[in-house]
């Protein structure tokens, strides 16, 4: 009979303690090439994309302008940065990232919620999603050398052209390395964070695309497991897109480029942009590539201002 009330007892101390309550956010990682400017529009285009989007917390890449000299091994931003115009038309927080270092190449962030102040090396930002703190960062790593194209045989810049996954694991590393140490470095800054995002135009391909599957069906020239977003999947983050579409054969997720065709031997289509997440008990809810109408769009809105496609997901922790 004790052992029975006692029981009973604890039930109930474990019943009035309330759950926790679940937050679901949309998060989206968008190169917007200017923001129209490339093509001499305005942001409305790009407006109406986050607006179809409906996006919580959006990491952007490419808010100002390329310059007039603007080659593979130098391509300086120009102009002013369009991040406050679009923020400003959404009603959103926003955050321009203007530190000059190897992981940024005109970044903002834009958030439905208040921002705090920066990591030391700009990547990243505090927010308050109702009393909750989550992190997300935010970057744009160096195209050049490119190692699909070092793969391919595909002149862009000085680099020598390649054949083997080793090849291209070492190039990427030497290419990417540096700014990943100060991704790394910056998420200390997190720890604690309800949940941590990490948004980018990585300029460098998924591990979880250029499988051996990928490369039997044809869409890849070798199987290589990427170092940059191998790093992320190491320190437990989630790839939002392939946490829903796991099959890089049947969905390729294209977000470079858009523009021209598939075929053609000058270029390489690939999935570049990435929504990584990370928090206790993660659920990732659906994933979307948002583009122009086509078969490589999930969530499609035309017209389709940018060169690259984005990438949208909603999760709850």
């Amino acid at each position: 009979m004790k052992k029975r009330f006692l029981s009973a007892l604890f039930a109930g101390v474990i019943a009035a303690v309330p759950a926790a309550a679940e937050t679901t956010l949309r998060i989206m990682s968008y190169n917007i090439w200017g923001g129209g400017g490339n093509e001499d529009k305005g942001v409305d285009e790009t407006v109406a994309v986050l607006s179809a989007a409906n996006a919580d917390i959006i990491g952007l890449q490419e808010t100002r302008l390329e310059g007039e000299i603007c080659e593979a091994d130098n391509c300086p931003a120009a102009g002013v940065s369009v991040a406050k115009e679009i923020a400003d038309a959404l009603g959103y927080f926003y955050y321009d990232q203007t530190q000059e270092n190897v992981a940024l190449w005109a970044n903002a962030l834009l958030s439905r919620y208040p921002i705090g102040a920066a990591s030391a090396n700009d990547l990243g930002v505090p927010i308050d999603v109702n009393g909750q703190t989550v992190w997300a960062f935010n970057i744009h790593l160096d195209d050049e050398p490119y190692q699909p194209y070092q793969l391919l045989n595909i002149e862009y810049g000085p680099a020598p052209f390649i054949s083997t996954e080793a090849e291209a694991q070492e190039w990427a590393t030497k290419t990417r390395g540096p700014a990943m140490e100060l991704l790394f470095s910056d998420m200390k800054e997190a720890e604690g964070a309800a949940a941590v995002f990490v948004f980018g135009d990585f300029n460098e391909p998924s591990e979880y695309d250029w499988t051996d599957a990928a490369a039997v069906a044809g869409q890849q020239p070798v199987k290589v497991e990427w170092p940059t977003t191998h790093s992320l999947s190491e320190l437990g983050f989630v790839d939002t897109y392939r946490a829903i579409h796991s099959d890089p054969v049947a969905k390729p997720a294209y977000t470079w480029t858009p523009q021209g065709d598939e075929a053609d031997p000058e270029d390489h289509h690939d999935r570049i942009d990435f929504a990584f997440a990370r928090a206790p008990d993660l659920v990732v809810r659906d994933a979307w590539i948002v583009g122009e109408t086509g078969p490589r769009s999930d969530l499609a809105v035309d017209p389709w201002p940018s060169d690259h496609r984005a990438t949208l997901a909603e999760v709850s922790f």
